[in-house]
């Protein structure tokens, strides 16, 4: 019997070594070409996630499609996303390939918080950005970085405790110049997130911003804790991050808010 099992698996090795050859080129010819759609698409560029250090963005030029996981030869798209619902988008990881294309992970700007899909890297503009905003809620702060290295901090007014800021990585959707005197102020900077206790407001869906201070929102304290949800900073403060970053390359930029 032992011989009987010993010569079945030695005929087994050897008929498994025949096929596996063949199998094992065909999945390094595909691995290579994998590869090569990403190498071809980025350019070799080490494209990532975001660290303290650089984030990569997406610009959309049209409405293309989202997929819920890197999908196989066939390509049935989840939903879509267009430049009118955010011009660029957070890359949250490295590329993937699959089937001689490359997908990238990307942060959406709807609900919930952490709605991320895959999108082909074919049809966006990928770009590097040294830009990256972090928001305290402890501290009631908002630092600006530049390659990892602080350029400032600013106090700023935080979400009431019955109406927190959401905590998280988001990105700036839309950077749209306001009225000073408005309650929103000179700037108002859309993110990716939305409230988690209130679905409407103000006519929206509860989409949270970083915005300036006019009217009576000025009744509310720097270093308070006292907004619906929105950070607030002084319309000199957002003046000049607007600047610094420069308002068409604020879209895309990581926000962390802790």
């Amino acid at each position: 019997m032992w011989r009987v099992r010993r010569a079945l698996v030695v005929v087994w090795a050897m008929f498994a070594s025949a096929v596996a050859l063949p199998v094992a080129n065909a999945a390094a010819e595909n691995s290579t070409a994998n590869l090569t759609a990403c190498a071809r698409v980025l350019g070799g560029a080490a494209v990532a996630g975001p660290t303290k250090s650089v984030a990569w963005k997406v610009g959309l030029a049209s409405r293309i499609g989202v997929f819920d996981h890197v999908p196989g030869k066939r390509l049935h798209p989840s939903t879509s996303v267009a430049p009118t619902d955010a011009p660029w988008l957070l890359v949250l990881g490295r590329p993937h390939s699959a089937y001689n294309r490359c997908w990238l992970h990307v942060r959406l700007p709807w609900r919930p918080n952490s709605a991320a899909g895959w999108i082909n890297a074919n049809l966006v503009a990928v770009e590097k950005t040294p830009w990256r905003i972090d928001v305290s809620r402890a501290t009631r702060t908002l630092t600006l970085f530049r390659a990892g290295r602080s350029v400032r901090t600013i106090s700023v007014v935080v979400g009431k405790p019955s109406t927190p800021t959401p905590t998280g990585l988001f990105a700036i959707a839309w950077a749209i110049p306001w009225h000073p005197n408005d309650f929103l102020g000179s700037w108002v900077l859309e993110l990716t997130a939305h409230s988690n206790v209130l679905q409407q407001f103000d006519g929206g869906d509860g989409t949270v911003g970083i915005h300036g201070r006019g009217g009576a929102s000025l009744l509310d304290p720097l270093g308070s804790a006292a907004s619906h949800g929105c950070i607030r900073l002084a319309n000199d403060s957002i003046d000049w991050l607007v600047g610094t970053v420069g308002e068409s390359q604020l879209p895309g930029t990581p926000v962390e808010v802790s």
